[in-house]
């Protein structure tokens, strides 16, 4: 049996398919949701869970918590006398969820599903992947938390052509995902977020209020102890506006009672820095799907810290719309991992529904950059194939060397999006040899094609003399044979022939062409005006806006004929 698995940065859980539908497997005290806690005691037992935040409360020196926030970093947590990585702990919390659908389910759990944010990088996930695997888990597939969602939702299910947002919004991270629905297709449009933006971040508002309230406590002079205390009442005061237009703060430091009473219009007030930074993504999501805020048909919240109303009405404010909250959003992510494990596993009560995907961060290589007053920049970022790009997808560019007798070109396989190929992830690098010649007349071209199974084949052929260099770089959810592998990457070959050169956009370029050769004034200028819009398009590689592109240039020459 596959479980899907919802690694939150504040609780995770767990979920199974039925014939009933997908259902969330209770933790062994009974309940859906399993804080993502770690502490350890003196004789080194590990606790997870509610127990181990309880220890937090008394115990923060040997206990850790929001470290899905450092997945895939170098950042150390010491409990006691040991040391671990986010994706150890993380471990930890996978494993006791194992067990706990092991003792539910009555079988041995050996493979899961486990979610993401769409934000994350390869090595972020590549962590997440590492953990599963030492919480003794084959870890099937990873799966973006708004895609999981998406499925929850049953958004696949609609009959329409539909335009969806899914706003998720954690315990530590903050994603956003345009999804389009047409036939049986899922597919995403853009993604964006912010890895450190989260409902934590709304609890320390309430935590900066209340020390700015009470100058005589120190943040930095009191114990870890008493800290965790007054984080735990801000947690606490935060939920209360739910229910209350005035939440209370009550906290013991020492011999000292210090309370606070705040407004939810003052909360909010205090919150504005925080929803500015929420705006962000959006706008940078739509932008990169070329939509407006009008084109979106639904809303779908998920995540724990949408349960907020502050978040809510912000959401409704933004959008002219009330958000669909139909599902409970602290469970969607893992009841849509549970059903992309009935997918995967075929099962018949489900419907198949094809999902794509995008790119979430750009691909590209390392260049020398020449200015037009002859300054040589190095290390400069080339973007080879860009973030939100529908995938499968293959693009080529052509880089030239850069100095006289130039021998070999280095390719820097990079994923980000700073200027600098320094910020950026290094995923490997390939050398390919040239003919010497002076700088600017040996080039090679580069053609990443991208796969929705995260693989990445860089091909890197010198123009001069047709020697190719080839390398796959397989994602960290990739369980295939080199053998599946290959035939895979042939069955893509198809994209990396240019759109222009597709028979079907040769023979409409050509009747375009002979439209403008045989109209005069206004009309040659309107066909020469459609012609270039056809020529973006296909300039674009974007699958969607290419046929919107061919369908309009068909409609034009259809009138224009007539």
């Amino acid at each position: 049996m596959i479980i899907g698995i919802d690694l939150g940065t504040t609780n995770s859980l767990a979920a199974y398919f039925t014939e009933d539908g997908p259902k969330i497997i209770p933790n062994r005290l009974g309940r859906t949701l399993t804080p993502s806690v770690v502490s350890i005691d003196e004789e080194e037992h590990i606790y997870v869970g509610e127990t181990a935040a309880e220890r937090m409360l008394l115990y923060p020196d040997s206990s850790a918590a929001v470290f899905k926030r450092n997945m895939g970093s170098k950042k150390e947590y010491q409990l006691l006398h040991k040391t671990f990585l986010a994706e150890d702990l993380s471990a930890f919390v996978l494993r006791a969820l194992k067990e706990d659908a092991e003792h539910y389910l009555g079988e041995t759990v050996n493979e899961a599903i486990i979610s993401v944010p769409a934000y994350f990088n390869e090595a972020r996930r590549k962590a997440t992947k590492r953990a599963g695997e030492l919480a003794g888990l084959n870890v099937e597939r990873i799966i973006s938390e708004p895609t999981a969602a998406a499925i929850a939702y049953g958004l696949y299910q609609n009959k329409e052509h539909a335009r969806f947002l899914v706003f998720d919004l954690g315990g530590g991270t903050f994603d956003v995902s345009i999804l389009e629905h047409y036939g049986s297709i899922l597919e995403v449009r853009a993604v964006a977020g912010d890895n450190f933006l989260g409902g934590e971040d709304f609890t320390a508002v309430i935590e900066n209020i209340f020390y700015e309230k009470h100058p005589e406590i120190d943040r930095h002079g009191i114990s870890e102890k008493e800290r965790a205390h007054i984080h735990k009442q801000a947690e606490l005061c935060k939920i209360a506006f739910a229910d209350e237009k005035v939440s209370h703060l009550q906290c013991r430091v020492g011999d000292q009672i210090a309370t606070m009473d705040i407004s939810a219009t003052a909360y909010e007030k205090a919150c504005e820095e925080l929803l500015d930074r929420i705006s962000q993504p959006i706008k940078r999501s739509l932008a990169d799907a070329n939509l407006r805020l009008a084109d979106i048909h639904k809303v779908v919240l998920i995540g724990g810290a949408t349960k907020s109303s502050l978040i809510r009405k912000y959401v409704a404010r933004q959008f002219k719309m009330l958000p669909d909250v139909t599902v409970n959003p602290e469970e969607a992510v893992a009841l849509g991992a549970a059903l992309q494990g009935a997918m995967k596993e075929r099962n018949e009560a489900i419907r198949e529904v094809i999902l794509t995907d995008v790119c979430p961060f750009t691909l590209g290589t390392e260049v020398v950059r020449e200015w037009e007053d002859g300054y040589m920049e190095n290390g400069v970022f080339c973007p080879i194939i860009e973030r939100n790009t529908v995938i499968p997808a293959s693009r080529t560019e052509r880089l030239y060397t850069v100095h006289d007798n130039q021998r070999k070109i280095r390719v820097n396989i990079l994923q980000g999006e700073s200027r600098f190929a320094r910020n950026n992830l290094s995923l490997g690098e390939l050398n390919v040899e040239v003919p010497p010649a002076k700088a600017g007349q040996s080039a090679v071209d580069i053609t990443y094609t991208y796969d929705i199974n995260s693989l990445l084949e860089v091909e890197v052929k010198s123009v001069q003399n047709g020697k190719i260099i080839r390398q796959v770089f397989a994602g960290q959810d990739v369980d295939m044979t080199p053998e599946e592998i290959e035939e895979r990457l042939k069955t893509l070959s198809y994209l990396k022939i240019h759109p222009r050169d597709m028979e079907e956009n040769k023979f409409l370029l050509l009747r375009g062409e002979r439209v403008y050769e045989e109209s005069l004034g206004e009309k040659r200028m309107r066909a020469e005006a459609a012609l270039r819009k056809l020529d973006q398009a296909l300039n674009s590689y974007d699958t969607g806006m290419i046929e919107e592109a061919k369908r309009e240039f068909k409609e034009f020459l259809k009138k224009i004929e007539e």
